[in-house]
């Protein structure tokens, strides 16, 4: 038995619904493009689902924020490109990176809504534990906020700058070739480049709507 309010329990029925829909337009986008190119979808979709700790489980089902890396926003363009070349209609598919975007606008826009100019920003790898920043949504938040005129400091543990190599390096340099001089090296109180500013909130924990409220959103 589940205790919850009515508002909890209609959402819920709309959002299991909605769920089954989702499952049923992805299989079946999924399986035009294997009939084309001459897979087999049923085996495709069988191999898929024995994955229970990421594909059919609870992980990434928690409104937060955008997706990014090296896999994931590649793979998506790959098989978008690919049903494109088939003359295939995936509109599914082809919605995911738009709203993607949706997300990072998103939240660009609640961080303007502080109405403060001084930001610190803790963690803009596009996961926690990592210092991979291909395509992370941090960064296209950071470099939007820098074009805007915004002044910010930054910190995550897992990126050192003289470190980054290869791709990671390329992709960093071309988006904010000055990140250096925005990193502090300690999220210490002491040290006040990053905690005395307007606005000292972790993007990759305070995206949810629930989050920035408690952070002292408004919308």
């Amino acid at each position: 038995m589940i205790k919850t309010t009515l508002e909890t329990a209609e959402m819920v029925k709309y959002v299991d619904n909605n769920f089954h829909a989702l499952k049923i337009t992805f299989a079946n986008e999924i399986g035009h493009i294997c009939e084309k190119v001459g897979i087999d979808s049923h085996e495709v979709m069988d191999i898929f689902v024995q994955d229970k700790k990421l594909n059919i489980s609870p992980y990434y089902l928690k409104p937060g924020f955008a997706f990014g890396g090296s896999c994931l926003p590649k793979d998506l363009r790959a098989t978008n490109y690919m049903a494109k070349m088939l003359d295939l209609e995936t509109p599914l598919l082809n919605s995911m990176i738009p709203s993607n975007n949706v997300q990072i606008l998103t939240t660009i826009k609640r961080v303007i809504s502080f109405g403060k100019k001084k930001i610190g920003i803790a963690g803009f790898s596009f996961k926690a534990g990592t210092d991979d920043l291909r395509e992370s949504p941090l960064v296209e938040v950071i470099e939007t906020l820098i074009g805007k005129g915004y002044d910010l400091k930054l910190y995550d543990k897992n990126v050192s700058v003289a470190k980054l190599m290869g791709a990671n390096k390329e992709y960093i340099n071309n988006h904010i070739p000055h990140i250096s001089s925005l990193m502090v090296g300690s999220l210490d109180n002491r040290d006040s480049a990053l905690t005395e500013k307007n606005i000292y909130f972790d993007i990759n924990r305070a995206v949810s709507f629930l989050s920035f409220r408690r952070s002292g959103y408004k919308p």
